[in-house]
């Protein structure tokens, strides 16, 4: 059963995940009033701009993947470079152009290697494990049981799913409503894929007019689609938003585009989502529900837009062009109260 969420209001309908009916729409309510959080501090001083993927593994250590995407950082949980990957003794081993990457449940570090049209397979220590051809690879979600996930471009279906050896398994999600304005021959990412601990695959749209992440199974079951009017984005929706944000402001919003999902985190305990569309971080309860909005900023109150968000159990990372990676406390995950009259 496949629930379509629109601006915190569910509706069940009887929907198979990979049949690619069109959902009905859902009227919406009134949104959480959004409210402003600080950063507590920068981490890992040295990433700049540019920050792609931001993962850690069971022993505490950080990945980090950013341009000019041919190496990941990798740092202890004090904030230390401890090298990189690949390093610079396995021979052969090399990204050319990363355009994602995950962690799976050994510890390997799983690369959508773009510029060599393959998927290649890094051990904890750098050397290269496996690689396989695909086809302009856009994004990665490593799973159980030795398989990966991976959204291509110009790819027909939105998720395709690989074995270790690179043998397609199966593949899932259609494109009805995926490319409202663009022909299906141009070379376009339909979205972006982010994964949690229990090897769901979280499909983010980028081509729909509104803000739209969708919730698989491995197997390609979906258990909720989640839809944020565009409207709620406008430039007279930013304005009343930052105009009630009481920690005062010398800025302004900036200037409206097509508002879209930039990253995603996944609590790796609650399977609850936090999303970035700009500088605000919207989260939703395990089943898709909207609990609260935030805008997020610097201690001295800089906008920070995120790339790239990485959920732990006490803090939340936002990775934010072109500042850098930032620390946040968790905000209360109850519905932010309304703002007085």
């Amino acid at each position: 059963m496949l629930r379509h969420i629109q601006a915190g209001v569910s509706l069940a309908v009887l929907l198979a995940a990979g049949a690619g009916w069109k959902l009905p729409p859902v009227q919406a309510q009134d949104q959480p009033f959004t409210r402003e959080i600080l950063a507590r501090g920068r981490v890992f001083t040295e990433i700049g701009p540019g920050v792609i993927a931001l993962k850690r593994d069971a022993a505490g250590r950080y990945f980090v993947l950013a341009a000019p995407a041919k190496v990941i950082a990798v740092y202890a949980a004090d904030g230390k470079r401890l090298g990189q990957i690949p390093n610079a003794d396995s021979p052969g081993a090399k990204i050319v152009y990363a355009e994602d990457m995950d962690l799976d449940s050994a510890g390997r570090v799983v690369v959508a290697d773009r510029g060599a049209d393959a998927v290649k397979i890094f051990n904890a220590d750098g050397s290269l494990d496996a690689t396989f051809p695909v086809a302009a690879p856009i994004s990665v979600v490593a799973l159980s049981g030795s398989e990966f996930a991976v959204a291509q471009l110009r790819s027909r279906r939105l998720v395709s799913i690989f074995d270790v050896h690179g043998r397609l398994v199966r593949s899932f999600g259609d494109m009805v409503g995926a490319a409202e304005s663009a022909s299906r021959d141009q070379p376009l990412s339909h979205g972006r894929l982010y994964g949690d601990s229990a090897s769901h695959i979280y499909f983010v749209f980028t081509e729909l007019s509104d803000p739209t992440v969708r919730k698989y199974d491995r197997f390609g079951y979906a258990s909720y689609e989640i839809t944020l009017p565009s409207s709620e984005f406008t430039p007279e929706a930013e304005a009343r938003r930052w105009n009630s944000i009481t920690i005062e402001k010398s800025g302004a919003p900036a200037s409206a585009t097509k508002p879209v999902i930039r990253a995603l985190g996944v609590d790796p305990e609650t399977q609850e989502v936090w999303a970035a569309i700009g500088d605000e971080l919207i989260h939703f309860d395990k089943d898709g529900n909207r609990r609260a909005a935030y805008r997020t900023s610097t201690k001295e109150g800089a906008p920070l837009e995120a790339s790239a968000i990485l959920v732990e159990r006490n803090r939340i990372l936002l990775a934010a062009d072109p500042l850098g990676v930032f620390d946040f406390a968790i905000p209360d995950k109850q519905p932010a109260a309304s703002p007085p009259r």
